[in-house]
């Protein structure tokens, strides 16, 4: 027991001389960020990626693999601190202005769309006196700047829904458009604990996959299109949603068996259609309030291995 004592003592002492250096490594301090904020915003990264019960090296090797940099600079910029903003401006203000045009296109549009995003980072909303920044988001996984192409992608397509809904009956009327009566989708029956399981698994996605998983399976755009957007090869995005279907796979299979289902059960019940589920899927992957997934595609990542 003492030997136990003994080595958990040697591991937290490593774990804090490696926190320290990536401390150093982020100049966070030249961001207004603590030593101790900085430690917090580490564990908020393994609370989200790692077991509870992960290993130290586990942890250290996913500490290693962070921009600690960008996600100090980040975490700064969330928590209001005005240096780290305006380091922020010098480094992506270009930056997102090209983005938005890429994605926009048309000038005026590509500039209302990337001053939009910049309420959205610099938190201008509060919520309980405590300000809402999408920064506070970034987990340092992967490249600030791609992180940012992904919002600003998102924003996009969220902006163009919510125009699309405030267009009237008659101006669609107008330009030959006509309407059915929606007819309700029968009744199914689905085990709420694949409701759950599934609802988990996709609520663990980062903003980029979201934004592919969305992209494809719901808003039916190409993987050129999509690599187009995100600046990557099409080949990298095959791989990607490949790699998603398997991991949602195995994620829902883990949260049924720890909802009580045997291997066979969980199988079994991941044979059911995605339109089955119970749970607003559009809602998870968009933060949109668009109607459950009843169209489209429609097989999803669910479906394959």
């Amino acid at each position: 027991m003492a030997r136990r004592g003994v080595q958990s003592d040697a591991e937290d002492r490593a774990l804090a001389c490696v926190v320290a250096e990536l401390y150093e490594k982020s100049r966070g301090q030249e961001f207004g960020l603590t030593r101790e904020g900085f430690a917090q915003i580490l564990q908020d990264v393994r609370k989200k990626y790692l077991p509870e019960r992960a290993s130290q090296a586990e942890t250290l090797t996913l500490y290693s693999s962070l921009h600690v940099e960008e996600l100090a600079l980040a975490r700064a910029c969330a928590a209001g601190e005005e240096r780290a903003w305006q380091a922020f401006l010098t480094r992506y203000r270009e930056k997102l202005y090209e983005i938005a045009s890429y994605i926009a296109k048309e000038s005026s549009s590509a500039r209302e769309l990337a001053d939009s995003i910049y309420a959205d980072l610099y938190g201008v909303r509060e919520r309980g006196g405590e300000r809402l920044s999408k920064l506070a988001s970034y987990m340092g996984r992967g490249s600030l700047e791609g992180w940012l192409r992904t919002v600003i992608a998102q924003e996009y397509i969220n902006s163009y829904r919510r125009r699309r809904r405030l267009v009237s009956l008659d101006e669609e009327a107008e330009q030959g458009a006509q309407f059915v009566a929606a007819v309700p989708p029968p009744v199914r029956t689905v085990d709420p604990r694949l409701t759950a399981a599934t609802d988990e698994a996709l609520a663990g996605l980062s903003p980029e996959d979201r934004f592919v998983l969305a992209s494809y399976y719901l808003d039916s755009r190409t993987l050129a299109q999509i690599a187009r957007i995100l600046g990557v090869h099409e080949s990298t995005i095959s791989r990607k949603l490949d790699k998603l279907a398997a991991w949602l796979r195995k994620r829902i299979l883990a949260g049924l068996g720890r909802r009580g289902m045997s291997r066979r059960q969980a199988k079994e019940a991941l044979e059911v259609d995605v339109r089955d589920l119970e749970i607003n899927v559009r809602t998870v992957l968009q933060g949109t309030a668009d109607p459950p997934f009843f169209d489209k595609k429609a097989e999803g990542p669910l479906a394959k291995g």
